[in-house]
């Protein structure tokens, strides 16, 4: 929960008084990422992280698999290994990535039109965006206006509204 104004902040309890409280760190990590122990730890020590979860894949294989603390402070329901949490903007690196990638390699022009590789793209005055504009957050279509609650789940979907949607 973030702090308001004049709120008191409390002291964080340190890992005994976590594992007391039952809000200790659960699963295992190689010894050679002992260090992202460390640190998932101090985060629960020093800078009050009430539950959280990390998984670290090195070379095919799960180096990292840590979680611990609450994930309903207010209950005091312990977090679990299957907990399910919201996650925001998960995929930007993973499309940087890929894209950058892309681009090296010669896949993809940066300034050239979307319409080059998504001919759908160019409907309701979306012809001349680039490539560039769309990653830039600059190609007027942050939203699908068409979408219904659920159609977030139908790749289908989603791509027929983004490519009908004018910039707006």
């Amino acid at each position: 929960m973030p702090l308001r104004f004049g709120q008191e902040v409390q002291a964080v309890p340190r890992q005994a008084d976590l594992a007391r409280s039952g809000r200790r760190i659960h699963g295992n990590c190689e010894p050679s990422f002992a260090p992202v122990r460390a640190a998932f730890e101090k985060n629960f020590e020093a800078h009050g992280e009430v539950g959280a979860a990390v998984a670290v894949y090195h070379e095919g294989r799960l180096a990292v698999d840590l979680w611990g603390g609450l994930r309903d402070a207010d209950r005091g329901l312990p977090w679990e290994r299957d907990t399910l949490t919201c996650m925001m903007s998960v995929s930007k690196g993973i499309s940087a990535t890929a894209m950058a990638m892309a681009y090296d390699r010669g896949l993809v022009d940066l300034d050239a039109p979307v319409a080059r590789y998504w001919p759908a793209f160019s409907a309701a005055g979306k012809e001349r965006i680039t490539v560039r504009q769309a990653l830039s957050h600059v190609a007027g279509v942050p939203v699908a206006e068409s979408a219904r609650e659920g159609d977030i789940y139908s790749f289908d979907t989603m791509a027929a509204a983004l490519a009908s949607q004018a910039p707006l």
